[in-house]
Order: structure tokens, then sequence, then C-alpha cells
């Protein structure tokens, strides 16, 4: 006898629900998250995942660690801005990054690069202040195919002079023969319609706004652009501990702070002079420059069981390298993951939503899986794997809200 469809979809909820108690929930942890997850739950193929997850389409939603705000909600909100921090934490990311960097009197600052402000700012259309920038905006000229040309970094300007810009969509037009043109040109997938406001923040005013928000942290240190120790003697260690010891002087619990780097000396730094943050430092994956391969273990110098041995307790590799695609033709664990688990590492993954439509195989983020990706809603396939079959603690997303919706319905 044929069951009706609502046991089958409850029987399919209860499969995937089963794994995962339901986590503690309060009000002050609600989360709002708008059309786009179920404008994906609704794009994705049918399935035991897609039964499972509609069951959850009425909430209620709540604020997980397992939902990482990277540069807040970079996919429509200019990044690492006040605007950017507060729309992740409306949509439930538990935990919000900041890119640490530093300006040329050293001040502590959110940006993604030390040299990002001519594409995530509005320094060009400040005279006073893009005539310090390492290369002054140079026009395209068609006739010879030279393209436009500009470098404005934290490291040339001074924390006042960082605080009279604001954000915007990161961008940058090559072809453009004035400064208003250079400064458009995102991708067509993003938006400037959020990009009106966006207030720069220093690491301790984002320290301040996310206690207020009441999410944990994950700052991460950028590799400076410039030569270290910087100004003949700020070192690349004192950098490291000036960006502990803000959280400190903030009064944070290290319990509170998952710091990040892609140099394995700062995460050894950290767990050698700051054991209380260093025990959950994270590693990002810093051999992606040496061509790692997923599926070589003679490509990951040093070995997980040597990081392990180190005491690093966190990597953090971009999605790819953590599935493969399975003879199903469905992402499945890499060798990277299984052994990463393997050696005891927790594992969080980044970037998901930054890769635009995925029905055209979703670019970088997607590579190991792209030939399979066929449609929005595979990003919900591949969050399943990540979490089911891999094991991640936490994704980073460019829209934490689809993430969050996904950690809610499993339970995470």
């Amino acid at each position: 006898m044929r069951l009706p469809a609502i046991f089958v979809s409850l029987a399919l909820a209860c499969f995937y629900l089963g794994a995962y108690p339901a986590a503690a929930q309060s009000p002050d942890t609600a989360a709002q998250l708008g059309p786009r997850p179920f404008f994906l739950l609704d794009s994705l193929g049918d399935g035991a995942l897609k039964e499972a997850l509609k069951q959850c389409e009425n909430g209620p939603f709540f604020k997980t660690d397992f939902s990482i705000g990277h540069r807040g909600a970079a996919l429509q909100f200019p990044e690492h801005t006040e605007q950017s921090y507060r729309a992740a934490a409306r949509m439930g990311a538990g935990m919000i990054e900041c890119d640490v960097t530093f300006t040329k009197d050293r001040e502590l600052v959110c940006r993604h690069s030390q040299c990002d402000l001519h594409t995530t700012t509005n320094i060009l259309t400040k005279p006073d202040i893009a005539a310090n920038c390492s290369v002054p905006f140079t026009p395209a000229d068609p006739a010879s195919g030279t393209e436009a040309e500009a470098k404005c970094c934290t490291s040339d300007i001074t924390l006042s002079e960082f605080r009279q810009l604001s954000g915007k969509m990161e961008s940058a037009n090559k072809d453009a023969t004035t400064v208003e043109e250079y400064l458009g040109g995102h991708p067509t997938w993003r938006t400037d319609l959020y990009a009106s406001e966006g207030r720069l923040m220093t690491l301790a005013d984002s320290i301040e706004l996310f206690k207020e928000l009441g999410v944990k942290m994950t700052p991460e240190l950028k590799s400076p652009a410039v030569a270290m120790p910087y100004q003949g003697e700020f070192t690349q260690e004192q950098f490291a501990q000036k960006m502990i010891d803000t959280f400190k002087q903030a009064n944070v619990p290290a319990s509170q702070v998952f710091a990040q780097s892609f140099n394995p000396a700062d995460i050894v730094y950290w767990i050698e002079n700051e054991p209380e943050f260093g025990a959950q430092a994270v590693y990002l994956e810093g051999r992606l420059r040496n061509g790692i391969d997923p599926e070589d273990p003679n490509t990951w110098d040093p070995s997980m069981e040597d990081l392990a041995a180190k005491g690093f307790r966190y990597i953090a590799p971009p999605l790819w390298v953590l599935v493969r695609t399975g003879d199903n033709g469905k992402p499945v664990p890499s060798a990277y993951a299984k052994a990463a688990k393997d050696a005891g590492l927790n594992i969080i993954a980044w970037t998901l939503e930054r890769s635009g439509p995925l029905s055209g195989g979703g670019g970088w983020y997607y590579q190991s899986v792209g030939g399979n990706t066929k449609n929005d809603g595979d990003a919900l396939v591949l969050l399943d794997v990540l979490a089911r079959q891999v094991g991640v603690v936490g994704v980073f997303s460019d829209w934490p809200a689809t993430t969050t919706f996904y950690a809610n319905c499993m339970g995470l």
C-alpha cells in the first residue's frame, strides 16, 4: 500500500533531523531570513533533502554559530561595514568576521586586504586623501589597450583619514576613463541598492558592535602588503599580539574569539603566547598557493598530523577542497576532508553564496564539483554534504540566511 505524501515527507524529515538534537533557542536570538533560502529551496531538485527542508519553511529561525558572516553579508552590502555586519546578525549569523589590517599610524581596521581601498571604498572621490595612494588613479587608454589602474592601501593613510571614507561594493571597472566609471563594475549578481551608506570600522568598533549584536567574533590577521617590520619597528609578532590585545582590552573572553590567519606562524605565535586564544585559532588553508590537490596528501605540507601535533585545532579550507564528485555525480568528502577529521581537526568551510548563479557551475568555489552543479538550489546540496558527511563545524557565507536556514532545519 502506498503511503500518503504527507507521511512520506514526515518520515524523510525525521530521517534527516534525527541526527541532530534541537538547538537551545530563546527570543533574543531570533533571526530574519528573507526570501532567498526559500528561493534556493524551490529550485532544489526533488528528493529526501528537499522534503526535509520543506518541513522548516515556517520556522522559527534562530542565530547559530554554524552560520558565519563572511565580511558581514557581502553579497548585497558593502563588506566590513556596520551595515553589512548588522545584516549578517539579523540573518542569524552567530559569528561574524573582521579582516584585520593596519593604517599608516598602525591602528587596526577592518578591511579584506591592506590594499583594497580603491575597490571597496570611495577614497578616489576624496582628492586630498587619494593623493596618498601608492598608485594614483590612472585612466584607461583605449588606443594603447592600457587598463585603468589605482592602488590605495590602509597603510597609505592615517586612522583619521580612514574614518572619512565610506564603504562600497567591491568593484573596479578596468576600462574606466574617469574615477566615477572606475568605481563601478561589480558582478551583475551583486547590487548597489544597499551601498548608499557604508560605515567603515576599526577592529575596536567591530568588537563593540559584535558585543551589542550578541555574536562571536572571528578576526582574520591579514598578510601585510608592506615590508615587515613596518616602519622598521612594527613586527609581524607585534601585529599578531596587538590584535589579541584589542580583544583583551575590550574584556572579550577568549571563548568568544576565533582568530584566523593564512600564515601558520601566526597560529603558532598565538598558541605559544596567548594559549587561551590560540586554543581555537583557525588556520586558513595556506597551502593553496603551492597547488594543493585535495586527493594527494603529498601536496599537504605540513601534514594534517603535523598541524595537530603543533596544537592546531581548527582548519579552514575553501569549499572545493572538502569535496569531490562521487560516482553518483553528487559531492562526497575529499581525501583532504577525511584526513583532517582523522587528525582531530575541526573544519570550517568558506565561502558559500560568493559565486553568483550556480547554473554555470559556480566558478572557483565549486571547481571540484562544478560539472554537476545545475542550479542555485545545489548550494543546499553542498551544505548538506559539508554538514552531514564532512562534519564541518561552521560555514562562512556572503549571505548568512542560507546557512542559518539549513542549520536551523538540521538542529545545528
